[in-house]
């Protein structure tokens, strides 16, 4: 296809959205499976009008995926509801670590006895298809500041830790591939890739995301005025904490979904303090306090609606050449056995092993085993460990499973999102009156 060939079909996608979004919000579709479908039809499998080699272009499907994640991350964080608490987060941090952990474990077990991959790439293929999504599972995420919906908080707060903690395991299949050095009895890879990695990029987004916060209070509580988009601060933040995390070899990932959680509760935090001092101060006073509050809390939500525009821009084009790479004969048992045990086996297993004893509901327990939406974040995974020298012929396999088990999850998912989280919204809402009442 040609640069204007281009050009027209993604400007007819957007022309095309912009007008069936009410159509598509009310079918049990979305927004990913109208664009793979066109896709796979312009693709090889259908016109062939083009094809996209992610393994020739894996430098510029790398950067792209990168920038798709990092924008989606840093939406999801600000969402996160405040105050941060250990009672709050812990099921969360049971999903992003125990649950993914095991993930890994069962893919690489299926990987190497079934498909007879080697060691290092079972356990490199089941790091790259273990992280849930922030960029497609956009059905199931945190809605708006102040949602407090457990099962969406806790798969929006999975998919924003899962793609930073999934890192060290990319690296231990690397290493075991002969790609990265992992020291004697894998010491450097755990004191490195492990422990320093999460713990600096963890460190990292706190300090930057609180002390952005800070500033643009301190700037506004004397009434001056921030020339800047408050979109620029948003991106500044992101391209900051990632560049110094890639500086001093921390997880970037897991720092800039941490930067904008910190934010977010950094303002948060800024702005009851305020309230409370004013308590007692005259009906001006607290005027000005509250129009205070409005202008700063419009930091983050009017960066949330920027980033979520590129994220819903990026995801266009992602998926389109997801559907671009596609042939008939993609379609192999191979490749959909390996999805199935996915969707069927691995993911439940691991979420219910992983939530044991957390209290969450087992209805909620359920829904979120069944939700493990796998999309761009595998995707990027996958094209840095090929620019990091994974053999052709392990790539190539690598491609065919993770792209096919990529594109049944947008299917698969997206078929049941709508109607599972319409049933559990109408269920919470249900709840919550019968409580009130």
């Amino acid at each position: 296809m040609t640069i204007a060939s281009w050009f027209m079909l993604i400007g007819a996608l957007m022309l095309s959205m912009g007008f069936l979004t009410v159509v598509i919000n009310r079918l049990p579709i979305t927004s990913s499976m109208f664009y793979l479908a066109v896709g796979i039809i312009v693709g090889p499998t259908g016109f062939a009008l083009f094809h996209f080699n992610p393994l020739e272009e894996s430098k510029f499907l790398e950067v792209l995926t990168e920038c798709a994640v990092l924008i989606s991350l840093f939406a999801a964080g600000v969402k996160m509801p405040v105050p941060v608490t250990f009672q709050r987060w812990r099921s969360p941090l049971q999903l992003a670590f125990f649950s993914m952990f095991i993930t890994v474990a069962l893919v690489a077990a299926f990987a190497h006895l079934v498909l007879q991959l080697p060691l290092g790439a079972a356990v490199l293929l089941g790091a790259i298809i273990a992280p849930t999504d922030p960029v497609l599972a956009t059905d199931v995420q945190v809605r708006h500041h102040g949602d407090e919906d457990q099962l969406r908080f806790a798969l929006t707060c999975e998919a924003g830790l899962n793609d930073g903690s999934a890192f060290p395991f990319v690296m231990l299949g690397l290493g075991l591939l002969g790609l990265h050095e992992l020291g004697d009895f894998g010491a450097q890879w755990f004191l490195i890739d492990v422990i320093w990695a999460t713990l600096a990029g963890l460190a990292i987004g706190v300090f930057f995301g609180c002390l952005l916060g800070y500033l643009v209070w301190y700037v506004r509580s004397y009434r001056q005025k921030i020339s800047v988009l408050h979109d620029f601060l948003g991106l500044g933040l992101i391209a900051t904490v990632y560049g110094v995390s890639l500086v001093v070899d921390a997880w970037g990932f897991l720092a800039v979904f941490a930067a904008a959680v910190a934010l977010r509760q950094m303002e948060t935090s800024l702005v009851q303090n305020k309230s409370k001092q004013k308590v007692k101060a005259t009906l001006q006073d607290i005027t000005i306090s509250h129009e205070k509050k409005a202008s700063f809390q419009h930091l983050s939500e009017g960066t949330l609606v920027f980033n979520e525009h590129l994220e819903r821009i990026s995801e266009l084009l992602l998926i389109i050449l997801l559907g671009g790479t596609l042939f008939i004969d993609s379609w192999s048992w191979r490749a959909v056995g390996f999805a199935a045990f996915v969707f069927m086996v691995a993911r439940p297993l691991s979420v219910y092993i992983g939530l044991w004893r957390s209290g969450m509901p087992m209805k909620i327990r359920g829904m979120s085993a069944w939700f493990g939406v796998r999309g761009i974040g595998s995707l990027y995974y996958l094209m840095y460990a090929i620019q990091h020298g994974l053999p052709e012929d392990i790539a190539l396999e690598l491609i065919h499973v993770v792209f096919i088990t990529i594109t049944l999850s947008i299917f698969v998912h997206g078929l049941s999102v709508k109607p599972l989280v319409k049933q559990h919204d109408e269920s919470s809402d249900g709840s919550a009156g019968h409580k009130r009442s």
